[in-house]
């Protein structure tokens, strides 16, 4: 890294009318006093909820290790999982199965039945929810949000919760649970669920209008043009300053920004056309196909992540009782009619081919933190993500042997390449509590957790 007594500091912005684009890391922003500093990781979360468990937890799916492999320890061979994608990055891939989500299990005999109406709100928090419709809400604070109250003020936007389905249902649910429960699995307080962000241009106006006016963004918007046109005199006028080094860095990002934005208001454009739309009530901004709608989102993130506009996320990758179907699976049954198998081994085997697909998304986003820089590693290396489920076997919903990836190394924190089984009974809550500490959050319990779990051996 080439360290100058000049530099810029790491809050430089582009500015231009209604856009304010922060950058990524640049060697000038990096003082030679502050040399000894810049090894200082500042980590990332993202936590990623996926509904409905998982084949691999039902009996014929563990015995066909349709979600974890066989081996634990390192010697584990991903080829019969539904992980099979996630081979080529196994270095920084930690499974831990066989957790339970007991506070996601019925308490009283009118809760019984209401699973899919309350794990979300269990997920992150591993708090059992208060079951009404009222405003009376009660779960837990979760643990992005925890990692945010600590971490969330060093950043211009603290955390952020993105969601694929819709999650503008108000009211009650069923079973006598609120929709808020089922809308989000991010809780800055056990009382306050926090809204999630489905339309990407919300996001990427969020991202790159901070500090502007709604009126400005929209105006921009209405001349349809990119936002770099109105950064252009503050890019050019920084690119000046810059090494080569710099100027190459700051290209490449300006280049992913735009191509992002490119993307939605292509897809913008297709949603106004007057041609049909799978989903026609979605906002204008959010795309017919599921694996597009994923993949702009973990670009956001992405990009984000690169510039520190924020180092939270909690993403809610689907919602319960979805019916969505995937055709990229070739299974034409729904989501949520799928996950109920009627422990039918050919149906099982569908689901197991909806779970693999899903997680056949997340190497996109795992090579994007990978391939960015960051100080001297690279985002990947200084993030932790959570990929699971707060729901084991859908078909009984049972909250048993849930389905639960860590991912990145924390900061060099969490080794990788390693697949470990927790003992009968263990609450998922353990695996969480230690991703907290993980991450610098000084605490010793986690919603039911009955103590720290060990990533590593």
């Amino acid at each position: 890294m080439l360290l100058t007594q000049r530099h810029l500091p790491r809050r430089t912005v582009l500015k231009g009318l209604g856009a304010t684009i922060a950058l990524p890391l640049l060697d000038a922003m990096v003082p030679v006093r502050a040399a000894a500093a810049a090894s200082t990781r500042k980590l990332r979360l993202v936590a990623m909820e996926m509904v409905h468990g998982c084949a691999g937890s039902t009996t014929f799916g563990l015995k066909k290790n349709l979600w974890s492999p066989a081996e634990t320890g390192r010697s584990f061979d991903l080829a019969p999982t539904s992980l099979a994608a996630l081979e080529p990055y196994r270095d920084y891939l930690t499974i831990v199965s066989n957790t339970d989500v007991h506070n996601a299990e019925a308490f009283t005999p009118p809760e019984i039945g209401g699973d899919h109406f309350r794990s979300a709100a269990v997920f992150l928090t591993q708090a059992h929810p208060h079951q009404t419709q009222g405003s009376d809400l009660q779960a837990g604070t979760s643990l992005d949000q925890l990692f945010a109250h600590r971490f969330g003020q060093e950043t211009p936007i603290p955390s952020m919760q993105l969601c694929i389905e819709n999650i503008d249902q108000a009211g009650g649910c069923f079973y006598g649970y609120s929709c808020a429960y089922t809308d989000s699995i991010s809780w800055a307080s056990p009382s306050e669920p926090l809204p999630m962000v489905r339309d990407p241009r919300a996001v990427f106006d969020q991202l790159f209008g901070v500090g502007a006016t709604p009126q400005a963004r929209a105006a921009r918007r209405r001349k349809d043009r990119s936002i770099l046109d109105w950064v252009s005199e503050s890019a050019n006028d920084l690119k000046g300053r810059l090494g080569t080094a710099d100027r190459e860095r700051l290209g490449s990002y300006l280049d992913d920004v735009r191509e992002i934005e490119r993307r939605i208001q292509k897809v913008e454009a297709f949603n106004a056309s007057g041609e049909a739309r799978e989903l026609p009530a979605a906002p204008i901004g959010v795309p017919d196909s599921y694996e597009e709608h994923v993949k702009l989102m973990f670009d956001l993130q992405a990009v984000a992540f690169a510039s520190d506009i924020t180092r939270v996320f909690a993403f809610k990758m689907s919602r319960d009782v979805s019916n969505r179907v995937f055709p990229e699976t070739g299974v034409t049954t729904g989501f949520h009619i799928a996950s109920h198998h009627n422990d039918r081994e050919d149906r099982i085997l569908d689901f197991a081919k909806i779970n693999k697909y899903h997680v056949s998304l997340l190497p996109y986003f795992l090579e994007k933190l990978k391939g960015t820089n960051d100080g001297d590693g690279n985002l990947l290396e200084n993030s932790l993500l959570i990929y699971g489920s707060p729901m084991g076997n859908p078909n009984v919903h049972n909250h048993k042997r849930c389905p639960l990836l860590v991912m990145g190394h924390a900061g060099g924190q969490i080794p990788g390449n390693l697949h470990l089984k927790a003992a009968d009974g263990t609450p998922m809550a353990n695996v969480m509590l230690t991703a907290l500490q993980k991450l610098g959050v000084e605490t010793t319990s986690f919603g039911d957790s009955s103590g720290a779990f060990e990533l590593r051996i």
